[in-house]
């Protein structure tokens, strides 16, 4: 795999810097861009070609870092992808959730940046999830029950982007992700990360409960 192309986004410019000279001096790495502001990030992301935003989730102006991320991780029409990893100083419930229902692939506090910053942007690169220590205990306590409880499956599958439910619709056929990568003509990280996404928006543990949704839902008919 080629150095992961990172674009910082925070409004903090110490906080660009301190991100900036955690990543540098890493081969697989390559910070391409900084921004002030979800709008700045969008540009950063389409003037550099970034294939990995660092994403804090408040900043000023028309679009924060859920809207943006809502953005990055919709399809394009070349089949590539954004991954987004959040990097924000809040661990309550709403700004977790909201940001992987936006379609985040990690979520790291800035706190555990110092220990754990490599790790997640590589395993988000990768096409896998991230979720930080401390905030992994209230999502695996939310995902106990049936997926997202009191919401329904077809609300659960609108959540996903036409990309994703077509990828959903493949896995509730049984296709592993190398057949899906076939199908689609992408890359085995893309899938990978169309497949944590479907898994993070829906609230599912794994394949096999995203693939009750699809039929639940009726995406699927049996």
């Amino acid at each position: 795999m080629s150095a992961s192309r990172v674009v910082i986004a925070d409004d903090e410019p110490l906080i660009r810097g301190g991100v900036r000279m955690l990543l540098s001096g890493h081969d697989d790495i390559e910070v391409v861009g900084e921004a002030n502001s979800g709008v700045e990030a969008m540009r950063q992301v389409r003037d550099t070609g970034a294939d990995l935003v660092m994403m804090d989730l408040r900043m000023p102006g028309e679009l924060d870092g859920v809207a943006a991320t809502r953005m990055l991780t919709a399809d394009r029409a070349d089949g590539s992808v954004t991954s987004v990893l959040v990097l924000t100083m809040f661990n309550d419930d709403a700004s977790v959730y909201d940001a992987l229902r936006a379609g985040a692939s990690g979520f790291l506090l800035k706190g555990s940046a110092p220990a754990y910053l490599l790790d997640a942007v590589r395993m988000v690169r990768s096409g896998s999830n991230w979720l930080d220590p401390a905030v992994l205990g209230q999502v695996i306590n939310a995902l106990r029950t049936s997926p997202q409880a009191g919401t329904s499956t077809s609300e659960l599958v609108a959540r996903l982007t036409p990309r994703e439910r077509e990828v959903l619709i493949l896995i509730a056929q049984g296709a592993s992700n190398d057949l899906i990568r076939q199908r689609l003509v992408v890359s085995e990280a893309t899938v990978r990360t169309h497949v944590s996404r479907i898994l993070m928006k829906t609230g599912c543990r794994d394949r096999a409960q995203a693939v009750v949704v699809a039929y639940q839902s009726r995406l699927v008919q049996p």
